[in-house]
This record gives C-alpha cells, sequence and structure tokens, in this order.
C-alpha cells in the first residue's frame, strides 16, 4: 500500500506508492512505488512499464525485486528465487498509516485495497487489524505473486485480485472499505475516474474510500519537493502527475470529503464517505 512516495524516478521499475522521505532524488535504490519517507517524488521508472498503471507498482522497484543490496531491513531474509518485492518506502509510511486507518475503517468487515503493489501494507495493516478480512489486488502478476507470498499464512488476507481500477467490472460485488496508496497521480486520471466509479458501486452508505499520496489542493502551497515529483511524473507520461485534490472531490460522485490528513513526506490521507 504506495506516498509521496519515492517521487524520484526509481530504477525500481515498480509501481507501488512506497513513501516518507524528502529524497527527492531519483534514488538507484530501485524503487519500485513510490517508495515512502522519501519524497522521492520523482517518477519511478517502476510504474512504468504498464499501460494504465492503477498498481502500486510504484513502489518497490528495483528494490522490489528483491536484490541483494537493496537498503531494505528485511533483504537479507530474500533470495533470487523469492517472489516476494519490497519498498523501503512501504517500510517507512506503513506504521503512520496504520496509525489513522485505525480511526477510519471499520472494526470488522472486508477491506479491498486497489493497486497493492508489493503486499507489504497489506500485510502490516490486516496483521494489526485482524477483525477485517483483506482483499488485495493488482493489474500485475508479478505484484499479485508478491502479495500472495507476503501473505501467506495470514488467514484474514484474501489471494490477491487481478483487478485495474480503469476496467469494469471488478471482480468483486461488494466492500465494507476501500484504500488506494499511490495511485492516483503514477495513472492516467481515467484510473482515477475508475477507481471511484467501482468504490461507489462496492460501497455500503457511510462506508470510507481511503486515498492515501501527494495532492496539489487550492490555496494551500505544494512542497517544492511534490512539484519536482509532478514534473517528472509528466515529462514520463503525459497522462500522469500529481491531482489537484479538488478535483478528486468532485468527481466523487455520491461521496463527501469527510477527512483530509496531513501524513510525513507531504503526502494525505483523504477519506470520501458514501453517501446514501
Amino acid at each position: 500500500m504506495t506516498s509521496s512516495d519515492d517521487r524520484k524516478a526509481q530504477p525500481e521499475g515498480l509501481n507501488r506508492p512506497g513513501n516518507t522521505s524528502d529524497d527527492r532524488k531519483a534514488q538507484p535504490e530501485g524503487l519500485n512505488r513510490p517508495s515512502n519517507t522519501s519524497d522521492d517524488r520523482k517518477a519511478q521508472p517502476e510504474g512504468l512499464n504498464r499501460p494504465g498503471n492503477t498498481s502500486d507498482d510504484r513502489k518497490a522497484q528495483p528494490e522490489g525485486l528483491n536484490r541483494p543490496g537493496n537498503a531494505h531491513p528485511d533483504a537479507d531474509r530474500f533470495s533470487a528465487e523469492d517472489p516476494r518485492r519490497f519498498a523501503p518506502a512501504a517500510a517507512r509510511n506503513r506504521e503512520p498509516l496504520l496509525e489513522v486507518l485505525r480511526g477510519i475503517l471499520p472494526v470488522q468487515g472486508l477491506v479491498l485495497e486497489v493497486a497493492s503493489g508489493t503486499g507489504e501494507h497489506a500485510v502490516h495493516i490486516a496483521s494489526a487489524l485482524p477483525g477485517l478480512t483483506w482483499q488485495p489486488s493488482d493489474p500485475s502478476e508479478e505484484a499479485r505473486r508478491s502479495i500472495d507470498a507476503w501473505a501467506a499464512g495470514h488467514a484474514n488476507i484474501r489471494p490477491a485480485l487481478a483487478l485495474d481500477a480503469g476496467t469494469w467490472p471488478w471482480p468483486i460485488a461488494a466492500a465494507d472499505a476501500v484504500l488506494c496508496v499511490n495511485m492516483i497521480h503514477i495513472a492516467p486520471w481515467a484510473a482515477g475516474l475508475g477507481l471511484l466509479r467501482g468504490a461507489a458501486a462496492l460501497l455500503p452508505p457511510g462506508a470510507p474510500l481511503v486515498l492515501y499520496g501527494p495532492y496539489i489542493r487550492e490555496g494551500v502551497p505544494t512542497a517544492p519537493s511534490n512539484l519536482d515529483f509532478d514534473a517528472s511524473l509528466r515529462s514520463r507520461n503525459p497522462e500522469w502527475g500529481l491531482r489537484r485534490l479538488e478535483d478528486v472531490a468532485e468527481a466523487a460522485t455520491g461521496f463527501a470529503l469527510t477527512q483530509v490528513i496531513e501524513m510525513p513526506a507531504n503526502n494525505l490521507t483523504v477519506v470520501l464517505r458514501r453517501q446514501a
């Protein structure tokens, strides 16, 4: 789950949000997602190679590739044959994200995570909130293998679904909450609209759609690192880039924007509640 997250172009090559640093320079780490602690806000080759990237391939990139030499605290546990990918950003932002989610997600129910990336957020959050059933998803087959490998042995995490936010219908009929970390800025706007449409179709009244990542807000100065990240994303793909929070809220038909929570590394947690 993503962040401004490693907003720097990361050789990683993946697509997951991960984030907490203000490493605003492309990190050869090999990120794959917006790795987060770093405001590595520059696009990472990570998320790139996928059409319609709606995934969190924006995180672990070469990092996520389980390569020796990667700066992940658990890197020594991986081998070349291990399908688990990892994103240093996920290790940095997972605890702050978990803390805000404790006050947002229901105590029990099914949470659909869109663009789960490496699967590290899913395992961390689902382990801490055992009353929830976690449904990870990602359009990338490689990412889904990583997610399922990380989730092995966790009874409240379902096998990852092949789900592309921009493609309808989705392979799931209902959920009690939807979470999406670091996706809509590293994907075409159509994928963000697909996320809003899909969440509206799945969620009951009062249920939350939770978004995490960097945004541009009216009347709020944008951090230079986020501006650099936005320019880097747009140079890689004109359809990518940081979104205006006001545009997201306006496009969220059937939702009310109820919370905007400041997070580390110039990120936000945005809560949209389904209206009756």
